[in-house]
C-alpha cells in the first residue's frame, strides 16, 4: 500500500472515530472541505505540516496518521 493510500485510510478513520465531518475537520485545519475530501481519496498527498495540523486537530500523534499496520478492532 502506498502512503498515500496509508495517509487516506487513517484520516478517514481517525476523523469518523472523532465524529467529525469533513466540513468540520476542514474548518479546524483552516483547509476547505474538498481538499480533505481529496485527501481522504488519495487524490493529494499531504505535505508534513498538514499531517502535523490534522493531527493536532484530530488529537492523535502524526504517525497515527502514517502508520501502515491497520488498526485492530477490539470486540
Amino acid at each position: 500500500m502506498e502512503i498515500r493510500e496509508v495517509f487516506a485510510r487513517n484520516l478517514r478513520r481517525h476523523r469518523q472515530k472523532k465524529k467529525l465531518s469533513q466540513e468540520a475537520l476542514a474548518h479546524e485545519a483552516g483547509v476547505d472541505r474538498t481538499y480533505i475530501s481529496a485527501l481522504e481519496r488519495g487524490v493529494y498527498g499531504a505535505s508534513i505540516d498538514m499531517v502535523d495540523k490534522l493531527a493536532k486537530v484530530l488529537g492523535v500523534e502524526p504517525a497515527a496518521l502514517l502508520d501502515p499496520r491497520p488498526e485492530i478492532d477490539p470486540r
